[in-house]
């Protein structure tokens, strides 16, 4: 039975994304207004429609993960390699070091996606099946000797549950562990689902993570084929317009996020540097993506937390830069706190992350409050007419309220809603 009295704070953040590899770099860039959406590089990208990404700079998995960790990498793919390594961040920025929980009191929660295989893999066996003839693939010589040439841990580099199993071992995690796929709703779900269990006590801290990587020509080619994609490649660190008029839609990138989330008496013990908490969730499913079902769960978050639309400092929104996503969200967030409330989107700073995104999109809110500060929104010019809200623009502005809203939703009209609220003693 949940206990109200157990409360969950956040008690570490680790982040690797396009503008920053810790908390005070992503945090330095949002301020300052720096997007990390590019050139490609990782491959070539010359031949597709969008050619622009939030790629992670420099990113060395060998010289990032735990040394004792290394010969792992081997049956890790690169959003595997991403939430494994942001979760090692989470934990050192947790101060809790290997061994110093009680491995049966030592949850994870991920949110993740299958990745796509990486071409290498297959690159050998597709050379043997493929014959002369256009389009044509010899199934006799890719079923016998073809095979022989996939990598053995091949399916154990891309399955989505992986981030939490590598994490698992290597903090000896025991107790209760879950891996969500449900596109962007990933990450609040995976809040919810922690935040019950510790109200339970079934946990006294939990690993919240979520990593994706769409560098890869495979996904790129795939989504290419059927997003709503930017095509201003000429511009790539404005291309990305949340909720703006002039938005022709959004750049897909890559990253791992993780945070600790921790029963508050537990946090206290330790001594632990606590960043915000998390006080109420709510999820649902909008038929038809009118805008009813999200402003529904929007409100019941909101009454579970026992506030009024008036304690938002701001909502978090997802502000993909797709002119009928966005009007699908704001018609949603009007509904439920009206035209008033200030909306942040920070997306644009390092594209959508697909199952990650709601995680590092929440890490720029929890940061902003402890901070004090909330950052401006990027590339909004000229509100869409069909978005009948307020975004936060321009400079900084100081944190006005205790509160903060941050929304999720998938294309098919899933809806997550997540409140969270400033640390104060």
């Amino acid at each position: 039975m949940a206990d109200s009295s157990r409360r969950a704070v956040l008690t570490g953040l680790g982040i690797l994304s396009p503008i920053g590899h810790t908390p005070a770099s992503f945090w330095e860039s949002l301020l300052a207004g720096k997007s990390g959406v590019r050139a490609i590089q990782t491959f070539d990208a010359s031949k597709l429609p969008c050619r622009i990404g939030g790629e992670v700079p420099d990113f060395s998995a060998k010289s990032m993960i735990d040394k004792g960790y290394r010969k792992a990498l081997n049956a890790m793919s690169r959003p595997v390699q991403m939430g494994t390594i942001a979760s090692q961040f989470a934990m050192q920025d947790a101060g809790l070091a290997k061994g110093s929980l009680t491995p049966e009191r030592f949850g994870i929660e991920f949110a993740s996606v299958m990745a796509a295989t990486e071409l290498d893999d297959f690159a050998r066996s597709s050379k043997l099946a493929a014959n002369c003839k256009p389009r044509a693939i010899d199934m006799a010589k890719w079923g016998d000797p073809g095979l022989k040439e996939i990598p053995p841990l091949w399916m154990l580099k891309y399955l989505p549950n992986m981030p939490a199993c590598h994490v698992s071992i290597l903090y000896d995690a025991q107790g209760p562990s879950n891996t969500l796929i449900s596109g962007e709703t990933a990450g609040i779900l995976c809040f919810a689902e922690a935040f019950r269990i510790l109200r339970r006590s079934l946990a006294d801290f939990m690993l919240i993570g979520g990593s994706d990587s769409k560098m890869n020509p495979m996904s790129m080619s795939r989504f290419n084929s059927f997003a709503p994609l930017t095509k201003n490649n000429e511009a790539p660190a404005s291309a990305i317009r949340p909720f703006d008029r002039d938005s022709d839609g959004t750049a897909l990138g890559e990253g791992g996020v993780a945070f600790g989330l921790e029963e508050l008496e537990h946090a206290k013990k330790r001594g632990a540097k606590i960043l915000g908490e998390v006080v109420s969730s709510a999820a649902g499913f909008d038929k038809g993506r009118t805008g009813t079902g999200f402003a529904r769960v929007i409100r019941n978050a909101l009454t579970a937390a026992g506030i009024q639309p008036s304690d938002l400092d701001h909502v978090n929104a997802h502000g993909c830069g797709s002119r009928e996503l966005d009007a699908f969200e704001a018609r949603g967030i009007a509904g439920a706190v009206g035209s008033e409330i200030p909306v942040y989107a920070p997306l644009p700073a390092f594209g959508t992350l697909s199952a990650a995104s709601a995680v590092i999109e929440l890490a720029a809110s929890v940061l902003a409050l402890h901070h004090g500060q909330l950052p401006g929104t990027l590339n909004h010019a000229n509100t869409d007419p069909a978005c009948p809200i307020r975004v936060h623009t321009g400079a900084p502005r100081p944190i006005t309220k205790p509160y903060a809203l941050k929304v999720a939703y998938t294309d098919l009209g899933q809806v997550a809603a997540l409140v969270i609220k400033k640390w104060t003693e």
